[in-house]
């Protein structure tokens, strides 16, 4: 069995969208097939890979200056062609798998925290052999309820009877929004860079560490 980490980890939480899978392809078709429907261009895809990451409804006001009929709109039309054909344009990062398998070996319990709603993330993680690493599948609200990555954690936090505690709990994710949305629940993150946020981003959010590739991770969290 590996060493256990210097945080004494009992939980951890992942992020989805550019932490474990790169679902960056099926999602910007799928936001610029909803844009075209609405006449609303779009930047280039370097540009456009820099607003993945929070809720589709924060991504479309904020980065398109939606109204929230416009956003309604886009969100329906964005999943009429995810839920079939986006959905897996998507791949599992190098090294995912194995580290899953090592943190799970290691007695450690996992759990997601991702914006994508519910449904999307189970098929997403069922497709992809995932879901057999992870206790709870902490995900969105289909309806838009439980859209925030703090009230994400929340959810997660309450369906698995954990509590916040940063030497046995931590986040892993890409974006700041991982970061700050652990932050409100007491819990420190590790930021990875195979995603779509940068280092600057992630140590200005407050990560405590930054890593590189998955097997960096693992020493990380399993000290060995």
């Amino acid at each position: 069995m590996a060493q256990r980490s210097e945080f004494d980890l009992e939980v951890v939480l992942f992020d989805l969208d550019g932490t474990l899978t790169d679902s960056a392809p099926g999602i910007l078709d799928c936001i610029e097939y909803a844009l075209e429907a609405q006449g609303i261009e779009y930047p280039d895809r370097a540009t456009m890979r820099t607003y993945l990451g929070p809720p589709l409804a924060v991504t479309f006001r904020e980065q398109f200056g939606m109204s929230d009929s416009q956003i309604t709109q886009a969100i329906e039309k964005y999943r009429e062609r995810y839920h079939d054909v986006g959905l897996f344009e998507n791949n599992v990062y190098a090294g995912i798998p194995e580290l899953l398998r090592t943190l799970q070996e290691s007695n450690i319990r996992l759990a997601t925290a991702t914006s994508k709603p519910e449904y999307s993330a189970t098929r997403i993680l069922q497709h992809f052999e995932l879901d057999q690493y992870f206790e709870f599948i902490g995900a969105a609200a289909l309806d838009g309820s439980r859209d925030s990555k703090s009230l994400v954690i929340k959810h997660t936090l309450a369906a698995t009877g954990t509590h916040p505690d940063t030497h046995r709990m931590l986040m892993i994710g890409d974006r700041h929004h991982d970061i700050h949305g652990a932050k409100e629940h007491g819990i420190n993150s590790i930021g990875v860079l195979w995603g779509y946020g940068d280092h600057a981003e992630l140590e200005q959010a407050g990560a405590i560490d930054i890593v590189s590739d998955p097997q960096q991770l693992a020493d990380l969290l399993l000290n060995n």
